[in-house]
């Protein structure tokens, strides 16, 4: 938006700060990773009312749809972090071991399908191979 509007300034640096913020969060699309979940949990606010108040502030003249769209990032933002989980994530070995046990049904009821599914299409793959070969 701030490429686009007549007063690039407030969008351009509000992109930025957001940018920058997701660049430094230990997340998949992180760049940095050098913030951990509990302070992104405590920045996050701060950064949407600085979004707000970029939006609703008089001082710097804002085309009324750039400021229409500042407000509507700094909403949308804020109902991202209210429906977002900041647990740290326990890593799969861990979530492997402390819920599989050996012997389990249901582990194994799961196993026995996905090993039927794929012995399903690797015959099916094999006889379009052969299909393909007799022509």
């Amino acid at each position: 938006m701030g490429l686009q509007s007549p007063t690039p300034l407030v969008p351009a640096v509000l992109g930025g700060l957001v940018m920058a913020h997701a660049a430094v969060t230990k997340g998949a699309l992180a760049a940095f990773r050098l913030v951990g979940r509990r302070l992104h949990r405590l920045i996050d606010p701060a950064i949407i009312v600085v979004e707000l108040a970029g939006g609703l502030q008089t001082a710097i003249e804002i085309e009324a749809s750039t400021r229409l769209v500042v407000v509507g990032v700094a909403l949308v933002h804020a109902f991202v972090w209210w429906q977002t989980s900041y647990a740290e994530k326990v890593p799969k070995a861990q979530r492997v071991a402390s819920t599989a046990t050996p012997g389990d049904r249901s582990t194994e009821f799961g196993r026995t399908a996905g090993r039927m599914a794929a012995a399903g299409v690797t015959a099916a793959r094999r006889a379009k191979a052969r299909r393909r070969g007799d022509d």
